[in-house]
């Protein structure tokens, strides 16, 4: 006899009707936070690589007003803070060694989590919490058969018709699987391993040590943020676990407002286009089949919300999750959203706070 959990994932296959347009439902009242401990780091092989050794000695250093850090002693204390930061459950989005809106946001959930006053800046408090994960940040990796084998496909197709096409919306190339697999923007990883020909098995990379894409403690209540583009996910005693930057609806396609509810989890979903019941699109093209695959509209995963044709799901691009408008659902990078599907239920709470910025659209 099937778990309850196996029916809940298995009642997903071959859904997925990414909506937009209707909002509806009554404010909710945002949960009161209590502070949570450290995550447990799990264990990481330190890189022989100066470059990564480098990266791991970064440390935060506050300058008089005016002075700026070298640029590459910038990018190291960015990269070891994103990687710091993810592992404590708050996400920054794909590590691409650069300040921005989802790295402070990020700092601010940490803060928040932590009891600290919640301005979003990285200081000296801060850090010496962040650096209670001793673990190295940076470790070598040697690409296998298995990271080149593929399938891949030479381009994904930007109509729907056109993606409709293929068996499967998979990478398209090496890099773009491994940077995924170890939650880095390609032009990072291609930085930080200049000359590596990413398509050859034996060849060794430095990379990132990321979190596991699973939280331990299940999640009693997502909070949907909608002015500061971020997702967040609580603990039944209220205890802020995880944040999660995020893609939410724009002024002209909103996401929803009020409190709705987990109805299935889809892993590798397929996304049905429907003209019928979406109002972006070819609708000429009619009701269209896209298949699974990183790379797929919806991403690699699927949670479905009681309020119809709305989910919180994956994204092709990880490297504009936070900075782009939706059509009204929820975008996460693929391994947020398989982090937060790996601890939600049906009937999960779902609350939408805040309102969205002015802006258009993007697909």
């Amino acid at each position: 006899m099937k778990s309850a959990k196996a029916l809940f994932l298995a009642g997903a296959a071959a859904l997925v009707l990414a909506g937009c347009g209707e909002t509806g439902g009554e404010q909710a009242r945002a949960p009161d936070v209590k502070p949570a401990p450290l995550n447990a780091p799990p264990p990481v092989t330190p890189s022989s690589s100066p470059v990564a050794q480098a990266i791991d000695r970064a440390q935060f250093v506050m300058l008089p007003a005016g002075q700026a850090m070298a640029p590459d002693a910038h990018r190291a204390l960015m990269i070891r803070t994103q990687v710091l930061l993810a592992r404590a459950g708050f996400s920054p989005g794909a590590i691409d060694g650069a300040d921005g809106e989802n790295l402070k946001n990020a700092v601010a959930a940490f803060e928040r989590a932590r009891g600290l006053p919640e301005d979003g800046k990285l200081d000296q408090e801060v850090w010496n919490l962040l650096v209670k994960d001793e673990q190295p940040v940076m470790t070598d990796y040697v690409i296998g058969e298995q990271d080149v084998a593929g399938p891949f496909v030479e381009k994904i197709p930007t109509e729907y018709k056109d993606m409709a096409k293929l068996e499967k919306l998979a990478f398209t190339s090496p890099l773009e699987a491994l940077a995924e697999k170890f939650h880095m923007d390609e032009a990072l990883l291609t930085a930080l391993n200049p000359g590596a020909d990413f398509g050859r098995p034996g060849t060794k990379i430095i990379v990132v040590a990321p979190p596991p894409e699973t939280l331990m403690v299940p999640v009693s209540l997502v909070e949907v943020d909608k002015a500061r583009n971020q997702v967040r996910a609580y603990g039944a005693d209220g205890t802020l676990l995880a944040s999660y930057p995020a893609t939410v609806g724009s002024s002209d396609m909103p996401t929803p407002d009020g409190e709705w509810a987990v109805n299935v989890v889809a892993f590798d979903p397929h996304w049905n286009y429907d003209p019928k019941k979406l109002n972006f699109g070819d609708k000429s093209a009619g009701k269209l089949d896209i298949k699974p695959g990183p790379n797929n509209p919806v991403g690699a995963v699927w949670i479905d919300l009681t309020k119809d044709t709305y989910g919180i799901h994956g994204a092709p691009e990880p490297r504009l999750v936070g900075k782009t408008a939706s059509h009204g659902c929820v975008r996460l990078t693929n391994w947020d959203a398989r982090q937060l599907a790996s601890a939600v239920k049906k009937g999960t709470r779902v609350v939408f706070t805040g309102s969205e910025p002015p802006q258009k659209a993007t697909t």
